[in-house]
């Protein structure tokens, strides 16, 4: 059976209210916990999100919600593929009115790709032949790069990768040619999520951890084996992301621990390990900077954010549900939550006014790292702020409240490691990963 690719995040059904950080607004599902597993940004006004049942999760949902006015209200539709069993890949809007999705029987395999060109009030079948092989044509999903050219992929039908490209909006789809992918392991295939794409380039996971890549909108591909054997397996599991086509990270989850790693090549290579020192595992760049956003809806939930490339955190929020999650720009962004009635809830967005001050960078400073005796924090100012250090396994080694521009640390009795320096002052907490040696 077809395996999606999951969150490393899971979603509780219990409600939160927003924190001050993110302003809530209404999806307008007419249906009490409708989710959203998919936000799409077209641009600051503009945003598609896919729902599904927060209530009931395996119930089959073909419904999205879409704003024109950058969330100040959001018209929910009704996705009318003429067939109720067929699930919602994923979805891929190009401005306020032309979107295209894929959809799947999840039983046999058999797909199509469904195009509208008037905001999702009807929806027209774009393919015909193409993956038409049952048991073998698991549609994955559905990329258009501009109006015309897009890729829609799959797994390998007839030992080779199903994938297809158009250059004319969908009208017609023309199969990538087997000397141009590079060849399926034994028993590889792709997931319906995980993939991403930034300009023309386009990456793919698989169960066997490797990317399919193409910088040409899926004219031509090669492939490069991530740090991991699986990038949804029971026990490993791990999902990608990029700000520019060569910058990106992969979290990865092996039973509890987290592991981050980064690239700067667009995933050919990565670098060594090091522990994940975030609290929450739904990620997305800020495009074209190192800045990470990070949410959760299960345990603990809430949000945070690097400007360090993941190095370290800085908490937004906790203790509210913070759900799928799109970055715009700095200052504008939507993570998921649920919706109670057509007028309330289900949609968050990172507050304007706010974002210039939660992305300003930390006024403490620790150091050295790594360090061997003694730690030093440095303030900007005199005021007074609290202190906790824990190790990676969440043993506090030391609580204190301290004040001053000033204070050193004695850590020459702790063993070698990586420890997380958390600064909390005000209504703003820092997290600072520390290597003592």
């Amino acid at each position: 059976m077809k395996k999606i690719l999951l969150s490393i995040s899971f979603f509780s059904l219990t409600f939160f209210s927003n924190a001050q950080s993110w302003v809530e607004q209404a999806t307008g599902f007419e249906v009490a916990s409708r989710g959203v597993n998919e936000i799409e940004i077209v641009d600051a006004n503009t945003v598609w999100a896919l729902a599904y049942d927060g209530a009931v999760t395996t119930n089959n949902i073909q419904e999205f919600t879409r704003t024109t006015n950058g969330g100040s209200s959001w018209t929910y539709g009704i996705i009318d593929i003429g067939d109720t069993s067929l699930s919602i890949n994923n979805i891929c809007p190009i401005s306020a009115t032309t979107a295209w999705i894929s959809a799947i029987d999840s039983n046999t395999g058999l797909g199509g790709i469904y195009k509208t060109t008037n905001g999702g009030l009807t929806w027209t079948l774009q393919t015909n032949s193409e993956f038409s092989t049952s048991g073998e044509s698991f549609l994955n999903g559905v990329v258009f790069f501009d109006a015309n050219n897009g890729v829609a992929f799959g797994d390998p039908e007839g030992n080779e990768f199903e994938i297809y490209t158009s250059n004319n909006g969908g009208t017609t789809w023309t199969r990538v040619a087997a000397a141009s992918v590079p060849n399926p392991l034994s028993g590889e295939y792709g997931y319906n999520g995980g993939f991403r794409h930034i300009g023309s380039t386009i990456w793919l996971p698989t169960n066997k951890g490797r990317l399919l890549k193409s910088t040409n909108m899926g004219v031509t591909w090669t492939v490069s084996q991530a740090p991991l054997t699986d990038f949804s397996g029971t026990s490993q599991s791990g999902n990608v992301h990029f700000s520019t086509v060569n910058n990106g990270c992969l979290l990865k989850k092996v039973n509890t621990t987290y592991t981050f790693y980064t690239t700067t090549n667009g995933g050919t290579t990565w670098s060594a390990a090091t522990p994940y020192t975030g609290t929450y595992y739904v990620i997305d760049y800020v495009p074209n900077t190192n800045i990470l956003v990070a949410t959760s809806a299960g345990t603990p939930s809430g949000s945070a954010y690097s400007l360090d490339n993941g190095t370290s955190w800085t908490t937004i929020d906790s203790g509210a549900q913070r759900g799928a999650l799109a970055m715009f720009d700095s200052s504008t962004g939507w993570c998921g939550g649920f919706s109670t009635d057509p007028l309330t809830g289900g949609i968050f967005k990172l507050s304007g006014n706010l974002s210039n001050e939660i992305f300003t960078p930390s006024k403490f400073k620790v150091y050295p790292s790594p360090a061997k005796n003694f730690v030093t924090i440095t303030a900007e100012s005199t005021d007074a702020y609290s202190l906790k250090i824990t190790d990676l396994s969440g043993k506090v080694m030391m609580s204190s409240e301290l004040s001053g521009m000033d204070n050193t640390v004695d850590v020459s009795n702790y063993a070698s490691g990586i420890y997380l320096f958390e600064i909390k002052s005000g209504n703003r907490t820092d997290t600072i990963k520390v290597v003592k040696n």
